[in-house]
């Protein structure tokens, strides 16, 4: 009676198992009817003898739904195996009552909440797996009664805190798996009673300290990771000595120091040694004993000093067979290449050895690794010719010799790198033409010969490259002829250069083929005739530069309806004619036309002539019309127009009459002053417009700088009011890091006209927009702005808005925050202009605040046509913060000694101080960003948070 109890209550718990999952893509769900008896179902295993449910695997069959309580009644239930589905919610208590359950298997679905503390009632639980999902908080101190747990992995979650110390109690555990997660703290020394401990993995997380000295005398293990911390000192002389069986050993990216330990190749077990991003000096042992070595990465440390014998390790490695993987690029290892590596294993797939100090040719013999695919020599001091062994790299996909001292032809048998997908020759002294049978490479899709002596046409074989996708760069080399009509072939191609060469002709119709193009630089040449109005086509277009040239006749109008362009540079040639005024050409700062001195009109900062016709001027249409230049300091005064300080907190029921106004008491200047110190209010000084008036660059006798003269156009509707407000509602404020109003002017003018002014602090530098996009920037330099002058920067603005929400005798809401309303100073000062929105509130404010932290970090604006399907900036940042740092960062935020070297794309090093400040001020945007307003910070913790990052960046203590 009580198994058929137990049956019917199996076969109800089944079925309401079932009910919550919504999708079944693989149908395994459809055999779950009673035509069949449940233990015949699909993924289900029962104990012959009394038909109860022993066994639930439904492991990846992409399963989408919650996991329903009623699990819990399959009370005889031994294992449990829903991994690598797509369960949501939180992980139901009720697991706690399947007393016999040996095996859990959640591992990444998307499970969120806290660990139940109820499985601590699984007292038989040998195999915990809870990997890849969302779980959040404190490992339970309730696991330390799972005595029989050997099995425990909870890598790639969310879970906070420390490594607990009751780990130690857990003497049956043999796997450990808690990488990935945000821990903190040391690794405690109870770890140390683990004495069959196997594989210890801890990687990615923030913990941090000396690792327990007993650590390295647990003498079982076999894998040990652990990257991505903070962990420091040097690693036991002895330790391979007292780690006699390890296998797998990982600490990339700590600040380990010192040598590494000799007594390495004592360890005859391990295959796999992973040592990058940390601070090892010395040379490196001997590591000829390790048979079984097939990846060996010592990437980004100090190794070597720039000795003959720095190289000495590589011959013991030839006794390394199944090597794969060799790694020893940005050291500081010197001496020449040994002909010995030819004889490094068939086996060796991956070979990096760049960004050394490596003198002398390149060996013959390392053509004899014909298996090679990648093959990095970039950033040493190479010399000679390309060995003629270099044609056996049948595999080879990616090879970089960038940015040495080789020399001579490119060899022909290039063309018989058919895999090649990646050819970078940048900065040697290559010469002679390039190539024909280069064409034969039809995987190529990043091909870079710039800085080298070429000359000769191009071979119309590069352009029957279909494949270039990503990048042609032949820049700065001494090729002529012209560019062929052949160029419209590359129609995938997104980053095209041919700058400084000798080339000549029109530009091609067909270029406006190359319908992927989003960089186009042709400067620098002999291009004659007029400019192909097909370049209009390329709707993706961000830069072009044909400076430098012959072109001449006008620029084509429909220029300016390449919404995408950022910059546009003709400069130095023979153009002539009317400038449009849209796109591009509507802002100063991203468009360079001087050397082209029959252009005229255009927008009024582009300073040209007016056009005329028989002496008579040219009517042009824009000039019935205001149009809002967001230009350098100006940007701000055009807004000010909407300014509204809020007294909403003690004001916001009282009613204002505008009717018969006053102006509070504020030292006014003159008409005539303002007249004299504007030229008459030049054209020549108008730096902006908008719909409430006009900005002049003045300079005032009672003002020893220049200053920004906001002229009203009392015509405009609400114009009154808006002196009005502004005069009483700024004349008050005053802060470090908000725009200064001066004074201000209510009088007429010559012809007896009511006139009203504004005068406001003239700041040079412009705006902070015009900087977080140093490609479009028309400055001198330095055009970009590093980490510090960005965190200076945020400290700022955040200053500014706690003035505004704390500090001003109202509160004061600045509703509009962006980088056009950020000015800097002679210094580089940060100044706010403030704005009115329409969310009245703080939050709001902490929002906007959030979002610019996002895009000074990025480099991209709120709009940016790369978030794609909807994708806002925040989600954009979320999604690969913090593991994928680079993906999301500007590039320009890190000068090239910053720490950064970057392969492929990918990020192999920052320096962790840079790195850590970096993490803190993403989280600073994120979480501002929120799209809650209750989840987001205010002013007075985000700038505590300020304070602690500053201190830490400057003294160095983030690391």
């Amino acid at each position: 009676m009580a198994t058929i109890l137990g049956n019917q209550t199996d076969h109800f718990a089944l079925l309401k198992f079932k009910e919550p999952i919504s999708d079944d893509p693989n149908g395994i769900l459809d055999s779950w009817n009673s035509s069949i008896h449940f233990c015949k179902w699909g993924g289900i295993t029962c104990n012959p003898m009394h038909q109860r449910v022993i066994g639930l695997n439904l492991e990846g069959y992409q399963l989408h739904g919650s996991l329903s309580p009623h699990i819990g009644n399959l009370t005889l239930l031994k294992n449990l195996n829903l991994g690598n589905n797509s369960f949501y919610g939180e992980i139901p208590k009720e697991l706690g009552k399947l007393l016999q359950l040996q095996q859990l298997y959640l591992t990444n679905n998307s499970f969120v909440g806290e660990i139940p503390t109820n499985l601590t009632y699984c007292s038989n639980l040998k195999d915990l797996f809870l990997s890849g999902n969302n779980l959040i908080g404190k490992i339970p101190i309730a696991i330390a009664s799972l005595k029989m747990l050997q099995r425990m992995t909870l890598s790639s979650n969310k879970l906070t805190g420390g490594i607990p110390s009751f780990i130690g109690n857990l003497s049956c555990l043999t796997q450990f798996s808690f990488a990935d997660n945000n821990l903190e703290g040391d690794i405690p020394q109870a770890i140390c009673l683990l004495k069959k401990l196997t594989v210890l993995r801890v990687g990615v997380n923030n913990l941090s300290g000396t690792p327990p000295s007993c650590l390295y005398n647990i003498t079982s293990l076999t894998i040990f990771f652990m990257a991505i911390n903070n962990f420091h000192g040097p690693l036991p002389p002895n330790m391979f000595h007292t780690l006699p069986n390890i296998q797998m050993f990982g600490i990339a990216k700590n600040q380990f120091s010192g040598p590494i330990p000799t007594s390495i190749n004592a360890s005859s077990s391990i295959n796999f040694l992973d040592i990058p991003d940390n601070n090892f000096v010395g040379q490196v042992p001997s590591l000829g004993k390790l048979k079984d070595l097939y990846h060996l990465n010592l990437e980004r440390n100090n190794l070597g000093n720039n000795s003959a014998k720095d190289l000495e390790f590589l011959k013991p490695l030839t006794n390394c067979s199944k090597l794969y993987l060799l790694s020893f690029d940005t050291n500081n290892f010197g001496g020449v290449l040994p002909n010995s590596i030819g004889n490094l294993s068939n086996e060796l797939k991956m070979l990096y050895l760049g960004c050394n100090m490596i003198s002398g040719k390149i060996p013959a013999e390392l053509g004899h690794l014909v298996g090679l695919i990648s093959l990095y020599l970039e950033s040493n001091h190479l010399e000679g010719v390309i060995p003629t062994t270099f044609g056996k790299f049948q595999k080879l996909q990616l090879l970089s010799l960038r940015n040495n001292k080789l020399s001579g032809d490119i060899p022909h048998f290039v063309g018989n790198l058919s895999q090649l997908f990646i050819l970078d020759l940048y900065d040697n002294t290559f010469e002679g033409n390039i190539p024909p049978s280069i064409g034969n490479c039809q995987k190529l899709q990043y091909l870079k010969l710039s800085q080298n002596k070429f000359r000769g046409t191009i071979p119309l074989e590069v352009f029957n490259l279909f494949s270039l996708t990503n990048l042609l760069d032949l820049s700065h080399n001494s090729l002529s002829g012209s560019l062929p009509k052949e160029v419209g072939m590359l129609k995938n191609i997104d980053w095209l250069d041919v700058s400084e060469n000798h080339l000549s002709g029109n530009i091609p119709e067909t270029i406006g083929e190359c319908v992927s193009l989003e960089y186009l630089n042709l400067q620098g040449n002999s291009f004659n005739g007029t400019i192909p109005s097909s370049l209009a086509s390329h709707k993706g277009l961000r830069y072009l530069d044909l400076s430098r040239n012959q072109f001449y006749g006008p620029i084509p109008d429909a220029m300016q309806n390449i919404s995408s362009l950022e910059y546009l540079d003709v400069s130095y040639n023979m153009l002539e004619g009317e400038v449009p005024i849209y796109g591009v050409f509507g802002n100063a700062t991203q468009v360079e036309i001087i050397g082209n001195n029959k252009l005229c009109g255009g927008i009024a900062q582009l300073h040209l002539p007016p056009c005329h016709i028989n002496g008579i001027k040219h009517p042009k249409h824009h000039e019935f019309k205001f149009i809002i230049v967001i230009v350098s300091v100006v940007s701000f005064l055009l807004i000010l127009s909407f300014i509204i300080t809020i007294y909403w907190m003690r004001k916001r029921n009282q009613k204002r009459s505008f009717d018969s106004p006053t102006i509070d008491q504020l030292t006014k200047v003159s008409y005539q002053a303002l007249h004299r110190g504007t030229d008459g209010f030049s054209t020549r000084n108008l730096i902006g417009s908008g719909s409430f008036g006009s900005v002049y660059r003045g300079n005032l006798v009672s003002e020893d700088n220049f200053v920004a003269v906001k002229v009203l156009n009392l015509q405009k509707q609400g114009a009154h009011k808006s002196f009005i407000v502004e005069c009483n509602a700024l004349k008050n404020i005053r802060h470090r890091n908000l725009v200064k109003i001066l004074t201000c002017c209510s009088s007429t003018d010559y012809t007896g006209q009511e006139f009203k002014a504004l005068v406001f602090d003239y700041m040079k530098n412009g705006s902070l927009e015009q900087w977080l996009h140093p490609e479009i920037l028309n400055a001198e330099p330095p055009t970009t702005l590093d980490l510090s002058h960005r965190l200076n920067i945020i400290i700022d603005v955040a200053s500014a808005l706690h003035y505004l929400h704390h500090e001003c005798e109202q509160l004061v809401i600045h509703c509009d925050l962006k980088p056009s309303n950020v000015l800097l100073d002679n210094d580089m000062v940060a100044h706010v202009k403030y704005g009115m929105g329409f969310e009245v509130s703080t939050c709001g404010d902490m929002y906007t605040f959030g979002i610019l932290v996002l895009e000074m970090l990025t480099g991209r604006r709120p709009t940016d046509e790369t978030l794609e399907d909807g994708q806002n900036l925040h989600n954009f940042v979320r999604i690969s913060f913090p593991d994928n740092l680079i993906n999301i960062l500007d590039p320009h935020i890190l000068s090239r000694d910053a720490g950064v070297s970057i392969r492929d794309g990918n990020s192999e090093n920052l320096f962790p101080r840079v790195e850590e400040c970096l993490i803190s001020l993403f989280k600073i945007g994120l979480v501002c960003s929120m799209e809650s307003p209750k989840e987001r910070m205010n002013i007075v913790d985000v700038n505590r948070e300020l304070i602690i990052i500053k201190k830490a960046f400057l003294a160095g203590e983030i690391n």
